[in-house]
């Protein structure tokens, strides 16, 4: 076979710098400068920002994405006992924080073709002692929360969507993470808007919820050395980073426009290859990842011969949460969840991001073709 002369990256942050490199520069010395580096000016103008951004009245910035999950699930009050279900094809992050908050982890399945939470598997999964559901807006595509918020109605739950990688996507009109009591981002670098370093925020429309928030992420503190919220930690938004994401979210709407072209090409070029299955271009969609599935037990053999070309890839993610050895005390057994196992073994994340060039695409898919065909 012949070896394809150009490299394509699966991620390459500093074409991204490159490009916005005098208004980033600019940023971090305004910082510098002010002499105040921890929830000063520069968190509160992004957090007044971003929840204008996503239509939400609040906004409070935390460390990172985990922390947002596991502070907005301390700030439920939810007791040692409750269950809080989610799915268990999203790395992990989000059964973390649900045990973080001192809370108890139940997995259901996911749609074969969106990789969301799957309603049917939802409701099936709520036991007496069920008080929460947490939807992942999984690759940047929105789950169906229509259904997943009539569900919770029906049991009297509390929804917390994990935006972490589904920054701007939106359903029917309307931003991810304004369904719920609370929808938690991670701005970690590779996120559709990231930060320079580990960063996270959470939205809420409930002033009581964003209080606990405010307090939860310093200490439980009410007042500088007074603790009155159990359960407060040191999660706070760094001032750097707030400062670089300002100057990001202006050009956010453009990049996932960027993304969603770069998966239309993949989809234009890839559409003839047998054995292999494309993501739909839905509605709302922002691609934070392009993942493809690949059949008849070939994934491995087919990303081994992409790195041979110098394309790089990834499997977002390898093993399901309930199969995860630090779950093993929930008692979940292989073929407990059969879409989410089967999807395990079949995806493939290519190189999607915006500063990817048509030739790079062009490139990852000649180099497809040429291994399965």
């Amino acid at each position: 076979m012949s070896q394809t002369v150009s490299q394509v990256p699966f991620g390459d942050l500093e074409r991204q710098y490159r490009e916005q490199r005098a208004d980033l520069d600019a940023a971090a010395l305004r910082v510098l400068r002010s002499g105040w580096y921890i929830l000063g000016a520069e968190v509160r103008a992004f957090e007044e920002e971003w929840a204008r951004y996503c239509g939400a009245k609040h906004c409070v910035g935390v460390g990172n994405g985990t922390e947002a999950l596991h502070l907005a699930l301390r700030a439920l009050g939810l007791h040692p006992g409750n269950e809080v279900i989610t799915v268990a094809n999203a790395g992990g992050y989000a059964p973390i924080a649900i045990r973080q908050a001192g809370l108890t982890p139940r997995f259901a399945d996911v749609d074969e073709t969106t990789h969301n939470l799957s309603p049917p598997s939802l409701a099936a999964a709520i036991t007496p002692r069920t008080r929460a559901i947490l939807p992942v807006h999984l690759y940047g595509r929105p789950a169906p929360m229509d259904e997943i918020m009539a569900i919770a109605g029906q049991h009297q739950l509390a929804v917390i969507e994990d935006c972490a990688q589904a920054h701007g996507a939106q359903l029917a009109g309307r931003m991810v993470g304004t369904f719920g009591r609370m929808g938690c981002f991670s701005f970690f670098p590779t996120k559709n808007l990231g930060a320079l370093g580990d960063a996270g925020a959470v939205i809420t429309d409930d002033d009581d919820l964003a209080d606990k928030l405010r307090k939860l992420r310093v200490y439980g503190w009410e007042r500088k050395y007074f603790s009155v919220e159990p359960g407060g930690v040191n999660s706070r938004l760094d001032e750097l980073q707030a400062a670089l994401l300002r100057v990001k979210l202006p050009r956010l709407d453009r990049w996932n426009e960027l993304r969603r072209e770069r998966a239309r090409w993949y989809r234009q070029l890839l559409a003839d290859v047998p054995g292999i299955s494309l993501p739909e271009m839905s509605a709302g969609h922002v691609f934070h990842l392009f993942v493809i599935q690949v059949h008849g037990g070939r994934r491995d053999a087919l990303r081994q011969a992409l790195a041979a070309r110098g394309i790089g890839t990834e499997v977002h993610y390898p093993l399901p949460s309930h199969l995860q050895p630090i779950f093993d005390d929930l008692g979940y057994e292989p073929g407990e969840l059969p879409v989410t196992e089967r999807l395990a073994e079949s995806i493939l994340s290519l190189p999607c991001f915006p500063e990817l060039t048509r030739e790079e695409v062009e490139t990852v898919c000649a180099a497809i073709r040429e291994v399965v065909l």
